[in-house]
């Protein structure tokens, strides 16, 4: 059919305007397609020529700032210093051996260095930083960043470092820090990224391993860009981090220091506790270490000094050692028998200076014995046969009931390493632990804290504390997390008849202040200040009847593995009590002559601001006393370093 001429007009008009709409798509197109190369090649044309010459970006971990670790007052015991440091990055290395090979005619590198940090490149991620030395003095790092246009993937940073500014005084209750092992990866469950970074150091024992996820904060991210050998031409973005928290124990710095001070040479444990709020103000470990030597990478042959000492400096004492309790124990004995009925505070026992039993002699160490002696003379003079006694008529059960319920046996929980539970049998503990029945005789030992009683200084505290206040108090570490002070939990009454407990304490009393007290040379004098206790000596060596019958050997004939261990536990002030104390001083021989004298000037030292004060102690101790005290190593806290996060 043929079109009409209207309809050919329609059909021109109808292409010209889809001809029309198609140029100006494709001139709109054209202008945009012309106004992006504009912009690449006039507007960016710095960036995309260094794009053409290889460069990337790469992006990296930054790590945080460790949170501080401060004492009760805010004073830095663990803190962070700046680190002059260089690492190498293995993607932009390419070759690690040649770049360290150069690096070692800027700084000093030995051949057994640059291996070790070759095989380390190797293991790890490509890109991933690896610190090639650290602690470089300024000369050293200013060297390497002259140089590091011809070193290809080398890159000097300053860093955070862990520092301990009181050095030993706080390194078994804080710890250290030192880098990630595949063994602490091993024990987290989806550990963060920041822990493969090599090096990267987290906490290894004490309050830095416990706390690590509040101290160690949030990593932050950088993009970087490198140029074709490795150097770093700019950084694009930084998303900062969230810095650890801060953390504030309830240890005073200075009482710490001088319990450290006081426990000197002596392979020892000193714990004071506030009765009220359970919390620790000293909890010191003798000898004690140099944390900062774990942090900088210790050598060999101080490892080794630490590990082959006798007195075992390694070891945190407080919690971690075990000890029978000797004579300090019988104020559990004592409790249990008032609580039970089978004898009350005036019921009298007569001492020989021993006890037959079941065809055995248990001696009193006081060989003619005390004669007939009640509660009270009994814990003042420490009468080994008036415990025999009623330990039989109450029975080992309801004496272990009485020692858990005041402290003991039990794992207390605090943010600090090897924390031990200690034992406080009864029969079914003998029968699960030996498969054997549990017999008078071991009663008996038990009612003076020897056989299988063992307890740690930190157990004795919180007995001593619980026997000041009658109420179930529990030992606190943390005060503070970040400026937010941490609630003090609530301690419930003990449930003890408050005349039994008086009686106990008038027994502690007498020790101390008594004529016959075990401790009366240990005494205080000052009204405000006075204070109860009770001394304890407990075997390490079993003494048989030949040499009894020969006379028994002295400590200090005896070396020095087999004397005996020297304990002592008090509080004070007796009218107000506020503070208690245990002290354990490893064959240290008797307590009265070790561990009290040690444990006196020490909670003195927690009553007062300074030094104790010398009207504290009897007249004809003060000159003595005075020339003690001025001797003592102690540290100005207030000019110890303080360093922060930056």
């Amino acid at each position: 059919m043929r079109r009409t001429a209207r309809d050919s007009e329609d059909s021109a008009r109808t292409i010209t305007r889809r001809g029309l709409f198609l140029g100006a798509s494709m001139a709109a197109f054209m202008a945009v397609l012309g106004g992006r190369m504009r912009y690449m090649q006039v507007d960016q044309a710095d960036e995309f020529r260094l794009l053409a010459e290889e460069n990337r970006v790469n992006i990296r971990l930054i790590p945080p700032a460790r949170g501080l670790i401060l004492d009760r007052k805010g004073r830095v015991i663990a803190g962070n210093e700046q680190n002059y440091r260089v690492v190498i990055t293995r993607e932009d290395a390419g070759d690690v051996p040649a770049v360290l090979t150069r690096l070692a005619h800027v700084i000093p590198l030995l051949p057994d260095e640059m291996e070790k940090v070759a095989d380390e490149a190797d293991r790890s991620s490509p890109f991933v930083p690896i610190i090639v030395k650290d602690r470089l003095p300024w000369e050293d790092f200013s060297r390497v960043a002259l140089n590091a246009p011809s070193l290809p993937g080398v890159q000097p940073e300053v860093g955070l470092s862990r520092i301990y500014p009181l050095m030993g005084d706080f390194s078994h209750v804080v710890g250290y820090v030192g880098p990630v092992s595949e063994r602490d990866l091993e024990g987290i469950e989806n550990p963060d990224p920041i822990l493969r970074i090599p090096k990267f150091q987290i906490g290894k024992i004490g309050v830095e391993r416990w706390q690590e996820d509040v101290l160690r904060g949030t990593a932050g991210t950088k993009r970087i860009e490198v140029n074709a050998v490795g150097r770093v031409m700019r950084e694009l973005e930084r998303i900062d981090g969230d810095p650890g928290a801060d953390l504030m124990l309830t240890i005073d710095a200075d009482v710490q220091n001088f319990a450290q001070a006081r426990l000197g040479d002596e392979s020892a444990a000193a714990v004071v506790m506030d009765v009220n709020t359970g919390d620790l103000l000293a909890i010191a470990s003798s000898p004690s270490f140099d944390p900062n030597l774990f942090v900088r990478g210790i050598s060999q042959r101080d490892y080794s000094a630490l590990l082959e000492d006798d007195h075992r400096p390694l070891a945190n004492k407080t919690v971690q050692g075990v000890y029978p309790p000797g004579s300090t124990f019988k104020m559990v004995t004592a409790l249990a028998a008032l609580e039970a009925g089978v004898i009350n505070a005036q019921s009298a026992v007569y001492c020989p200076g021993h006890l037959e039993s079941g065809g055995r002699r248990f001696h009193c160490w006081k060989g003619g014995g005390h004669g007939s002696v009640a509660l009270e003379a009994a814990l003042a003079e420490s009468c080994d046969v008036y415990f025999y006694e009623i330990a039989q008529k109450v029975g080992i059960d309801k004496i272990a009931e009485m020692g858990k319920r005041l402290g003991l046996g039990i794992r207390h929980d605090l943010p600090m390493s090897a924390i031990a539970e200690g034992i406080m049998p009864n029969k079914d503990w003998k029968q699960a632990s030996y498969q054997q029945d549990w017999r008078i005789g071991d009663t008996i030992n038990a009612s003076i804290g020897q056989g299988y009683v063992l307890t740690s200084p930190l157990q004795l505290a919180v007995m001593t504390a619980r026997l000041a206040t009658g109420r179930a108090v529990n030992p606190r570490l943390v005060r503070a997390v970040d400026g937010e002070l941490q609630a003090v939990p609530d301690a419930p009454t003990l449930g003890l008849d408050p005349a039994y407990l008086a009686a106990v304490q008038k027994g502690m009393f007498e020790v101390t202040m008594g004529t016959r007290g075990t401790a009366k040379s240990s005494r205080i004098v000052d009204e405000a200040m006075l204070m109860a206790g009770k001394t304890g000596t407990s075997q390490v060596r079993n003494i048989s009847a030949a040499e009894r019958a020969r006379g028994v050997v002295s400590n200090d004939q005896l070396p020095w593995n087999r004397r005996d261990h020297a304990l002592f536990v008090g509080y004070a002030p007796f009218a107000a009590p506020k503070y208690a104390i245990s002290v354990v001083v490893e064959h240290g021989g008797g307590g009265s002559l070790a561990a009290a004298p040690i444990a006196r000037d020490i909670i003195l030292r927690a009553m007062s601001d300074g030094l104790p004060p010398l009207e504290a102690y009897p007249k004809d101790q003060r000159g003595r006393m005075e020339t003690l005290l001025n001797a003592l190593p102690l540290r100005d806290i207030g000019a110890a370093a303080a360093p922060t996060r930056a």
